[in-house]
């Protein structure tokens, strides 16, 4: 009987794609349900090494977690997570563990536009959009967001925050004024607030 580690590094995306920089939910779920499966396996340890992902990634990523969780007596993971989509992720561990200096919580939901518009007409580029509807082109770096677009975007940031903010709060592990202000916690100070367990490595 023994440990089944599994490393989750890179940005999570859905699917089966796996590189230096990116790990695929379906990879991740595979290797937590055929260790969840294997007989020889008593408990599992997720080593979590990312810059965040998709809600969606960390979603399907959760429900293989939670199979797991049901098959084996305890469920282990060792911390070093950079991004609130791994916290979601971790949250559902039995123990986490974390480097002293692990940048961990950092809950919250961002989504960034750039707008090159303005460098595109001084260099003489001319970018013309033939559109369905009128947030088709919503994000498009050729043109700044409409005051409309941005409180569109704004209830979609909100709205996915508290879907999974929700989630992590149901597990009584840290209270929601500790980390809904999205900022990053150290892991020695995460100890103190019960954002991890404990540290290690």
């Amino acid at each position: 009987m023994g440990f089944s580690v599994i490393r989750m590094e890179g940005t999570m995306v859905t699917g089966l794609e796996s590189g230096a920089d990116i790990i695929g939910s379906e990879v991740v779920g595979g290797k937590l349900r055929d260790a969840a499966d294997d007989p020889m396996v008593e408990a599992i340890v997720l080593r979590v090494n990312s810059p965040g992902g998709t809600p969606a990634a960390a979603q399907e990523i959760i429900r293989d977690l939670d199979y797991a969780r049901s098959k084996k007596l305890w469920l282990s993971r060792w911390g070093i997570w950079q991004h609130q989509l791994h916290y979601y992720v971790s949250v559902h561990a039995d123990r986490i563990y974390a480097n002293p200096d692990t940048f961990t919580a950092g809950v919250g939901v961002i989504w960034k536009f750039t707008d090159i518009s303005r460098f595109n007409e001084n260099e003489g580029f001319n970018i013309s959009t033939i559109k369905s509807g009128s947030k088709k082109d919503m994000g498009s770096t050729s043109r700044p967001i409409t005051e409309e677009e941005q409180i569109y975007a704004q209830k979609v940031v909100n709205d996915s925050f508290e879907n999974f903010i929700s989630d992590v709060i149901s597990t009584g592990r840290v209270a929601r004024s500790e980390i809904d202000d999205g900022r990053v916690i150290r892991g020695a100070d995460a100890v103190r607030l019960n954002i991890v367990d404990e540290i290690g490595n």
